[in-house]
Parts: C-alpha cells; structure tokens; sequence
C-alpha cells in the first residue's frame, strides 16, 4: 500500500506493537469523540507512524462515514500503519479494555440490579443519561444546524417519530430533502487521498469475514444472529457520532423487539459512560442483555465491523465522495435530522424518569457540569455518589 514519504522513511511497526500501544491508550480512553486528539498523539507525534496530513484526511473520512468517530480513527490509523492486520489490530486494542469492563458491569448490574441501594443508583444515574442526552442534543444541534432549513429538518425527524415512523425512513426522507434544500450548497476542493490498490481486496476480505460470521451465527444461534443484524444496521445508519445511534438503539431494541425496556436501556447507557471507549459499547451490555457473553461479543463485533468495512471501501474514492454536491447535500440532511431525533429520545427518557425536586436539582448540576466541559466520567461519578448519598 503506497504511503507518503514520512511513513516510507520510518520503518513500519510489528503488528503487536499495533496492538499494545493502541490498549494502552484504549484503558484511558474516556471523552468520546475527544480521544481523536489522544489518537493523534500517539499515531503522528509519539511514533510518528502517520503525517498530519495523512492522518488528517483519516478524520475527515470517519466524520463523514458513520458509527463511533474514534473508533474508526484509531482503525483508520492502524490501517494506514499496518494494512488490514494493523486495522484489526488498532480496532482490538482500542475497544478491548472498554468491553471487558462492560462485561463485568453487566454480569453485576444483572446480580445486583433489585438491591435497593443499586435501584436507588441506578434511579440517579438514570436522570443523569437524560442531562448527558439532552447536552448531546443541545452540542450537536449547535454544530449542525446551521440555517432556518436545518432546523425545520431537525424538526421533521423529531414530528416523524412522534407519528411513530421508522427511525430509519425518517432518516432516508430527510436525506431526500437534504438534497432539494442544499443542493446549491456546492463543494469544497481538496487534495485527493492518496490511492491504495488493495483497499479492494481488503474491503472483500473484511465484508467477507463479517458475512461469514453472520452466517455461522444463523446457522448455529437465530436470535444472535438477529442481535448482528440490528446492531450492523444501526451503525450504518449512525452518522454523526455514537450518540446518534441512541435513536436508533430506542427504536430497535425497546420498540421492535422488546429486548429490554426503557429504564434497562438507560441503565446500560449509563454503565457504558464508566467505561473507556465510545458510547456505542452500550451494544455490549445489550448483547449481554439477550445472550449473555456470546450476546455481548457479538453486538460489540457488529455494531463496530460495518465502520471499518467501510473506512476501507471508501478511502479510496473519498476524496470524489466529500466533494459531491449530492453526497454533501444527502449527509447535511441526515445530521439535521438527528439533531430531532436526539430531542425526541431526549424527551422519552426524559418520561421515564420518576421526577422529584431532588432528581430536577441533579439534572440541573449535571447539565451545568457538561456544559462547563467537565469530564463526563467525573459527572457520571459525581452522580452516582450524590444518588447514594440522597437515597
């Protein structure tokens, strides 16, 4: 695979190395999207495996490409390093230290959930995911809405729900619209990413992998089978961020299939900010929810492959694809619709919440840390602990 003069001069790391570095940095990988920046002190600065240039492009690519942005990052980087061994390799280390923790959260929160003091945790945590949600929507929504007409989408998404429409042809209407509002948008001209003849034999590689495991699955055990299904679906519909597939999670796992119910789903969500690594380890303790351990690596492995399926199919034509007026113009309406289908989750967790003046004034210090830029571990922490304390 061709690379640019800095990577050709220093020599390529052993496919461990890949591995270990990307653990060490995958065990404090708390902030989400935030972590880019740790990614990029260790992939350019540190080891100096990627130019900025070259890893600029990378975070261009899983900002337009859906799914957990830093997840796809670190793969990216491992890609451009290593080939498809150092993807999985970037891919393994970085989510490993987050799944095992969720494991052990979900194997206790089951053990443990109808214990008093965890249901009055869990209470107070639950009213803190709607503080982080509702910080997610307000960040998100003043990052993309950008006009009147991202709003009257934003707004569309969110009266589509409430007409209980499918999440996912919501999304697809307001790419629709998206391309009749901003097609006169135009594009940007930028330098095209460098070209990789295998990038096709490894994206038939790893798409092949993936249909292999979805195959076995539905030969040996239908409902996982299921469990893959919807969790690959769900990333491949969430653009914009991890916290963009809580929609879709809602819908899918609560609404269609009665996996869980409301208050267990935002008991997950509120496990999964614990954690090291993306919201979207959430899939783990949903996994472990319907088939125990082998539910929990098979929704970690689906709702994170289809990203790295994709950052190999598409790497090759980015730099065609981010400056096509249609493509722009689909994607500017799909993040605005977001932004309502945030709001509309928001509000629904919201209503599941038994509210009192102590659970109101939690609210309100969480929100308040979040937009004071407080580490999100420290405020779900913080809650937790006042949730004890106020019981």
């Amino acid at each position: 695979m061709p690379t640019s003069n800095p990577e050709q001069r220093k020599a390529k790391p052993a496919i461990v190395e890949v591995f270990m570095s990307f653990l060490k940095l995958g065990l404090t990988a708390f902030g989400g999207p935030a972590m880019v920046a740790y990614v990029k002190a260790l992939a350019v600065n540190r080891k100096q495996w990627l130019d900025e240039e070259t890893f600029g492009h990378g975070i261009a690519l899983c900002q337009t490409i859906p799914g957990a942005i830093a997840v796809n990052v670190a793969s990216y980087a491992g890609y451009r390093v290593r080939g498809f061994g150092g993807m999985l390799a970037a891919f393994a280390g970085f989510t490993l230290p987050a799944f095992l923790l969720m494991l052990v959260l979900s194997v206790i929160y089951v053990n443990t959930r109808s214990l008093p003091i965890m249901n009055s945790l869990f209470k107070g945590l639950e009213v803190i995911v709607v503080g982080i949600v509702a910080h997610a929507t307000a960040t998100f929504g003043k990052r993309t809405l950008r006009s009147g007409r991202d709003v009257i989408l934003a707004l569309a998404g969110s009266g589509l729900l409430a007409l209980k429409l499918n999440p996912f042809l919501a999304i697809v209407a307001t790419a629709c619209a998206g391309i009749m509002l901003f097609r006169s948008s135009g594009a940007q001209t930028v330098r095209p990413l460098q070209r990789s003849d295998a990038a096709k034999r490894d994206a038939l590689a790893l798409f092949s992998l993936f249909a292999l495991c979805l195959l076995a699955l539905w030969i040996v055990e239908r409902k996982l089978f299921d469990l893959a299904l919807v969790m690959a679906k769900i990333e491949l519909f969430a653009f914009g961020g991890g916290y963009t597939a809580l929609t879709l999670m809602f819908h899918e796992i609560i609404e269609v299939r009665q996996w869980l119910d409301h208050q267990t789903l935002i008991d997950g969500i509120a496990l999964g900010q614990i954690t090291p690594g993306p919201i979207l380890i959430t899939a783990a303790f949903i996994g472990y929810m319907v088939g125990g351990f082998a539910g929990a690596l098979v929704g970690t492995l689906a709702i994170f492959m289809p990203g790295l399926v994709l950052i190999v199919i598409v790497l090759p034509i980015f730099d065609r694809l981010r400056t096509n007026p249609v493509f722009i113009s689909a994607l500017r309406g799909i993040v605005s619709c977001f932004v309502g289908l945030l709001l509309f989750v928001t509000i629904k967790f919201a209503f599941a919440v038994h509210w009192d003046w102590r659970y109101l004034f939690l609210l309100a210090a969480s929100m308040g840390a979040l937009f004071a830029q407080v580490d999100i571990l420290y405020v779900v922490l913080g809650g937790a602990a006042v949730s004890l304390l106020v019981r």
